[in-house]
């Protein structure tokens, strides 16, 4: 199992005005990514809407992905979810059928684990249907509810899953985020999944991260990694700064579909997130785009 490096977005998913999803858009948006210096799509994650869409449609949107990465170097996760591991069973066994690279599997949230070793077990029982698949953890607890230490998770799931290949950390704990780094000395890939501290993360060790904002922004992150890997901490200080100034107009423009409004800024028409996600107006897009311009950041947004 190959530890990534660099960056993995985590892509939107591309939705008609009616809200039925837009599969003949993927070829495009995937062509993009890849141009852009991408190197694995996180898919049917939060940004992806997984939890919002019906399984076919998750299964639908995975085979359009393997296809459209295929001969590329963007590696394909799919994140399978659900509150019944027998249905994660089936997406995990459909991932592996459509070809892609690796699953991730989010916590349950409803009845959750209380424990590193209850999170292990559930997770052990959909890695164990796909064992020659890397299988991550997605780490994820303001959404998911599921507070668990990911150092007990590794404690008990390196003897429970031989394919565990890491975790998609999205988290502020930094104390246990590095203990992971180093646990077994640094057998697992932790992707870091705040983009508005990657540096942080960099700092510690990690290579690579998977992020929303990676979608329309790569080179400004990879501006980021250029400069902390040449010892320029004031240019990755500034230029991580910035990303935090493009960030926040995701909380005042109302949250994450604010993320589809810099896709269309970019000249990518992704519609809205389905409910109970709030969608800014035209009127407010205009403010929104006034905002972006104000930014003063055309370099370091992604190219078509």
């Amino acid at each position: 199992m190959q530890k990534f490096e660099g960056l993995i977005a985590a892509p939107f998913a591309p939705l008609s005005q009616d809200g039925s999803v837009n599969y003949d858009s993927v070829d495009e948006y995937s062509d993009f990514l890849v141009r852009n210096h991408i190197v694995g799509a996180f898919i049917n994650g939060s940004t992806g809407e997984g939890v919002s869409l019906t399984l076919k449609e998750k299964q639908l949107l995975t085979e359009k992905w393997v296809n459209a990465a295929k001969g590329t170097p963007m590696k394909v996760i799919n994140l399978v979810t659900g509150t019944s591991y027998i249905e994660c069973i089936e997406q995990a066994q459909q991932s592996q059928e459509a070809g892609a690279d690796a699953i991730a599997i989010l916590a349950p949230y409803y009845f959750k684990p209380s424990s590193g070793s209850q999170l292990a077990e559930y997770c052990a029982k959909i890695a164990e249907s796909v064992p020659t698949l890397p299988v991550y953890f997605y780490h994820i607890p303001v959404l998911t509810g599921c507070n668990v230490s990911m150092f007990d998770f590794l404690r008990a799931a390196g003897s429970m899953i031989p394919n565990l290949a890491g975790i998609k950390y999205t988290h502020e704990d930094f104390m246990d985020f590095l203990t992971c780094l180093n646990f077994d000395n640094g057998k697992y890939d932790m992707l870091w999944g705040r983009d508005e501290n990657l540096l942080s993360a960099l700092v510690l060790g990690c290579r690579s991260g998977v992020g929303s904002t990676y979608n329309y922004a790569a080179p400004l992150y990879y501006g980021i990694i250029e400069a902390f890997d040449k010892g320029e901490l004031d240019i990755a200080r500034k230029l991580q700064q910035q990303s935090i100034d493009m960030i926040r107009l995701l909380g005042k423009y109302g949250g994450i579909a604010t993320g589809k409004a810099y896709m269309k800024y970019l000249g990518f028409d992704f519609g809205g997130f389905r409910s109970p996600i709030q969608n800014m107006s035209l009127e407010v897009y205009q403010h929104f785009r006034a905002d972006v311009q104000a930014l003063n950041m055309e370099n370091w947004f992604s190219k078509r």
